[in-house]
C-alpha cells in the first residue's frame, strides 16, 4: 500500500537514527527484548531501509536481506530489521503483508533458518483497544520486519529463565509506564537527529 501523497517520504538515515533510538530508549531502556542488549552493543544489528513509496518489491527486498543475513556469520551480523517507513501506514495491511513475507521466506527455503518478527507504529494485539499501552511492546517508529537466526533465538531462550514470561512483564512494564510515559520515551518518528 502507498503512503499517503501529502507526506514526504522519509529518508533512509531518518528512519535509521529513529528506529536507533526506539531500540535504545525502548527496547533496551525498558529491557522489552533482554535479547537485545547484546548484539546492539556488538554492532550485530544490520539496520536496512526499503525507501519507496509503494510495496511492489519489498517481499523481494526481504529475500534479498534474508540471504544477505544467513551469508553472514552470526558474530558479524546476528539479525536484520528492514523498515519501510513509506509504506504499509494501515497496520491491518502491513499485518497481512507480514504473513504474506513469512509463507514467502519458507517457501524460497528460509523456514527452521529465521524467523519474522514486525513492528508497527499503530501495531494492536486482536482484543485489545488501539491505545491500550500494552500493544506498544510491538510498537516501532516506522513498518519494520526483523529477521532472526532460529539458532540465535534458541540459544537466547535456552540462557533466560522463564523466557514465556518475557510477554507478561513486558505488559506489566508498560502498564506501569503508562501511554505518558510512553511518550516520554521521545522515541517516535522524526525523534532523532541522523
Amino acid at each position: 500500500m502507498n503512503q499517503p501523497a501529502e507526506q514526504p517520504p522519509v529518508p533512509p538515515v531518518q528512519a535509521i537514527a529513529d528506529t536507533r533510538r526506539w531500540l535504545e530508549r525502548a527496547v533496551i531502556g525498558l529491557n522489552l527484548c533482554p535479547f537485545a542488549k547484546a548484539v546492539h552493543v556488538k554492532g550485530q544489528i544490520h539496520y536496512a531501509v526499503y525507501p519507496f513509496t509503494g510495496d511492489d518489491t519489498l517481499l523481494e527486498a526481504l529475500l534479498d536481506e534474508a540471504g544477505q543475513l544467513v551469508g553472514r556469520d552470526a558474530s558479524v551480523r546476528d539479525t536484520t530489521l528492514l523498515i519501510a517507513p513509506n509504506v504499509h501506514a494501515d497496520f491491518l495491511d502491513f499485518n497481512d503483508f507480514a504473513a504474506r513475507a513469512e509463507r514467502r521466506l519458507a517457501k524460497a527455503g528460509f523456514g527452521g533458518v529465521l524467523q519474522l518478527a514486525s513492528f508497527h507504529p499503530r501495531f494492536q494485539f486482536a482484543g485489545t483497544e488501539a491505545d491500550d499501552v500494552g500493544n506498544a511492546t510491538n510498537r516501532a517508529p516506522y513498518p519494520t520486519l526483523h529477521l532472526l537466526r532460529e539458532d540465535s533465538v534458541s540459544r537466547a531462550v535456552d540462557a533466560f529463565p522463564d523466557a514465556e514470561a518475557i510477554f507478561g512483564r513486558n505488559i506489566d512494564t508498560l502498564e506501569a509506564l503508562g501511554p505518558d510515559g510512553w511518550a516520554a520515551l521521545d522515541a517516535g518518528p522524526g525523534s532523532a537527529t541522523p
